[in-house]
Order: structure tokens, then C-alpha cells, then sequence
């Protein structure tokens, strides 16, 4: 779990002690059942005698479960009260499940909205059905940014200096592995550019391809991004271009207009960015 310790260092309204008690609850993922204090050291990087310190904490606050026999914690409801609160207060969620049925019927494919949780884009709503096998995600899974078409997608539709940033990050954690992912993404600024929809072909996962579109909202909380995705052999990279790409973009512009959004610049004019300066990926500074 990559943390922001130097930004936090010089920030005087930062609580340090906080930020750490979040990280605690946020290394619990979807499915781990108990975690062991030197589990959540190794997850958050803190020192093993400041998680005693922290699960303690949490435990007498509510928002952990103590398993003697296990010297474990689950989480608590009260933790889980705030991410059903912050579920119930997506409207996004709610009004796009019909349109996500549809287009799950239409093409076999499991289709997710979600937004970001740092490096990662979080699940707040899937469907799917037994012909999506091979993709067994739900609501609280985390995927990478970096080679997931959501993610992509996501990258794409924030300003240009907040992508420049976010770049940026993304370099410094990946290390020697960014310049593969970096042309991933360059790719994939291409492809919005022109067609609207990023695609992820086997990049994270090799048996999974999958198509994302982000879904730009005018209320100010910033985008988020839904994908289409299935078994390799069942979405061929030619359908993701042809067919599932086109109507995952049909979609979420329907689903913008619902929630009274805003769509994003027509193609003609991202295309017309795209021209002017160079490969889209380079306008973003840091992404080298």
C-alpha cells in the first residue's frame, strides 16, 4: 500500500495518526476474512508495535473485531456502515444498474462502475451472470489502473494536470515495469481520442480482455469509468473494437444524460487535441 508519508510531513493540518488508522481498515480486502497484526504491517508498511497500537484503537472504537483464537481482527459492522452510507450516496450506482443489466444481457460480458482508491479503481457496482465466468470481481474489489481498460479510461477523462500527476505516481511506484505500462496507456489516449473507450487486451490479466469508458459528471466529484469485460476466447480484440467498445460508450453517454452530466469534447475535437500535440499520451507531463 503505497503510502503519501512526505506530502503528509509537510502538511500541518494532516493527522498522521488518522491516516494510519484508515490505512488499517483500507488493508482489509473483499473476501480476506481475518488479518493478523503482522498481515496489516506488511500491508500498510508500518511498524508492527504502531498496528498493535492502531488495531487496539480500532477494536475499542467498533470498527474492528477481535478472534482470540486466531490473535486476528475482522472488520466490524460500524466499518462497514460507512461503506454502505458511502454506497447509498451514489447515485451513479443505482441509476446505472438497469442500463449495466442490459448491456450485460446483450454481450455475455460482466459490467462494473467504479472509481479511484489512489493507484487502483475500486468496483461500487457490478453485473454479471454465469456466462462470465473467469471474471469473478465484485462490489469492494480493487484493480490496477495502470492495465485495466476502467482504469484507462479513468486517466483519460481527468484534467491535464491532474493526469500529469497522477502519472507521475503512477511512474514512481511501478519502477522498471512503468515504461510497458506507460505505453499501455499511451495506446489507450489514442483509442478515447478517437472512438471514446479504452481497452485492456489480456494487459492485466492474460485471460481477460475487457473495454472502459469514463463517465464525466458536472456536480464537481470528478469522473468515474465502467467496463465490459469476459474470457479472453469469448471477447476477441476485434469485437472489444467493433462491438463492445461501441456500445459500452452508447451507455454510459445514456447514463450521463440521465444523471443530468455532461459528455466529454466530441470526437472531432479530441481528435483535433490529439493532432495538435504529438501522441496524446505526451501532452502529460511526467508520463515519460
Amino acid at each position: 500500500m503505497k503510502r503519501s508519508g512526505k506530502k503528509a510531513a509537510t502538511d500541518r493540518n494532516f493527522v498522521v495518526a488518522l491516516s494510519r488508522g484508515l490505512d488499517v481498515l483500507r488493508a482489509f480486502r473483499p473476501n480476506d476474512g481475518l488479518l493478523g497484526n503482522q498481515e496489516i504491517a506488511a500491508r500498510t508498511n508500518l511498524p508492527k508495535p504502531t498496528i498493535s497500537r492502531l488495531t487496539y484503537t480500532l477494536t475499542k472504537l467498533g470498527y474492528l473485531t477481535p478472534v482470540p483464537r486466531f490473535e486476528k481482527y475482522q472488520l466490524a459492522p460500524s466499518a462497514m456502515a460507512l461503506g454502505y452510507a458511502a454506497l447509498a450516496n451514489l447515485g451513479v450506482r443505482h441509476l446505472s444498474e438497469p442500463y449495466r443489466e442490459e448491456v450485460m444481457r446483450a454481450t455475455g460480458g460482466a459490467v462494473a462502475v467504479g472509481g479511484r482508491d489512489r493507484l487502483s479503481m475500486i468496483y461500487f457496482g457490478q453485473s454479471r451472470n454465469g456466462l462470465t465466468l473467469g471474471v469473478q470481481l465484485d462490489v469492494g474489489s480493487r484493480i490496477p489502473m495502470a492495465t485495466t481498460a476502467m482504469g484507462r479510461a479513468y486517466i483519460w477523462a481527468l484534467p491535464d494536470d491532474e493526469r500529469a500527476a497522477l502519472l507521475r505516481e503512477l511512474r514512481d511506484h511501478y519502477g522498471s515495469r512503468w515504461p510497458k505500462m506507460r505505453d499501455g496507456i499511451e495506446r489507450s489516449g489514442e483509442l478515447v481520442a478517437k472512438r471514446g473507450f479504452a481497452i485492456s487486451a489480456g494487459e492485466w490479466q492474460d485471460d481477460v480482455h475487457a473495454v472502459g469508458v469514463a463517465l464525466q459528471l458536472n456536480d464537481g466529484t470528478g469522473p468515474c469509468a465502467f467496463n465490459c469485460g469476459a474470457p479472453a476466447f469469448r471477447f476477441t480484440e476485434e469485437r472489444l473494437l467493433n462491438d463492445i467498445g461501441p456500445r459500452l460508450v452508447a451507455m454510459v453517454r445514456n447514463i450521463e444524460q440521465a444523471l443530468g452530466g455532461v459528455a466529454p469534447q466530441s470526437r472531432k475535437a479530441e481528435s483535433k487535441k490529439s493532432k495538435s500535440g504529438g501522441k496524446v499520451a505526451r501532452v502529460a507531463e511526467g508520463i515519460r
